[in-house]
């Protein structure tokens, strides 16, 4: 699966030379490769690359890798996570390292991550999210009123600009932002988390994952987002559910990975009130990568 907008055909380039030689055939959605003129890989329709494959490789950033994991969430297979994004917090790679991870993955150096999803239904639809599910004010529509149940139990209500449904792979996106706790990808929960609350619950709240939560909206007309996709309005009365799916994604890991290192500075440095030229500047020089942009003379 390919970014829609940045140009992977380099990437693909090397995926292709190396499927050559390992008795693989590589595929991608017709758009993509009719949109990149993309030689070596067979097009197939969106149902096939769901259903038919045994394994995706996302070039993008963390919304491709999410996108290449909803897409297969009904039949799983392995996901390799490739950064060509800003951030790529979920990635395993980077661009420069993809050669080293096919190469890893050919000589059984990795291993396959399962991952939860969250299982989102209201009114006559049914989505899943494996970050979150954000119910978020429109401007003029009022602001996100709604009551949380957990377990057919009312819990409390909510009055605020966003309500955050997070999964503990997505508690370090929106979740985070809005002040809630990092979990482990590998721990078991779900995170409510309401930003800028005006009334009501004003922290975190976090439930098992045998525990369906609903959420009915009792004020406002907010926007629906699943995994940062915008997915339409809801409207005073409607209920949201949302319930929790083990082993729903795999994640490929390469042995020896510096992954989870490099997500933990880049949380980090998400603190600083610097912008990323100005970062460049605390490296010295001889750390300094080649193609990183020179710090301004001193005046």
């Amino acid at each position: 699966m390919l970014h829609p907008v940045r140009n992977c055909g380099g990437a693909v380039g090397q995926v292709v030379a190396w499927t050559s030689t390992h008795d693989v055939e590589l595929v991608a959605g017709a758009a993509d490769v009719e949109r990149l003129g993309l030689q070596g890989v067979t097009p197939v329709d969106v149902e096939e690359l769901a259903t038919g494959v045994d394994g995706l490789i996302a070039l993008g950033g963390d919304g491709t890798l999410l996108g290449a994991m909803r897409l297969v969430a009904a039949k799983p297979v392995p996901v390799l996570g490739v950064n060509f994004g800003r951030l790529g917090f979920l990635t395993e790679v980077e661009a420069r390292e993809l050669d080293g991870a096919l190469t890893a993955m050919a000589e059984g150096r990795s291993t396959i991550e399962p991952r939860s999803c969250l299982v989102v239904r209201g009114p006559g639809w049914e989505a899943v999210a494996f970050n979150d599910v954000v119910l978020a004010r429109v401007p003029g529509q009022g602001q996100v009123e709604g009551v949380l149940s957990v377990s057919g139990r009312r819990y409390g209500r909510y009055r605020c600009d966003s309500l955050i449904v997070s999964s503990p792979m997505g508690s370090t996106a929106y979740n985070y932002a809005a002040g809630g706790p990092v979990m482990s990808p590998g721990a078991e929960g779900v995170l409510v988390t309401p930003s800028a609350p005006m009334s009501g619950i004003s922290r975190t709240v976090m439930v098992g994952p045998a525990e369906p939560l609903s959420l009915e909206i009792t004020g406002g007309r907010p926007a629906m987002e699943i995994d940062g996709v915008w997915s339409g309005e809801c409207a005073v009365g409607d209920v949201v559910e949302v319930t929790t799916r083990p082993d729903a994604g795999l994640l490929v890991r390469i042995t020896d990975s510096r992954a989870a290192d490099r997500s933990r500075v880049k949380l980090s440095l998400l603190d600083l009130p610097l912008l990323p030229d100005e970062l460049v500047e605390l490296v010295p020089d001889d750390l300094r990568p080649p193609h990183a942009p020179q710090p301004a003379p001193a005046d």
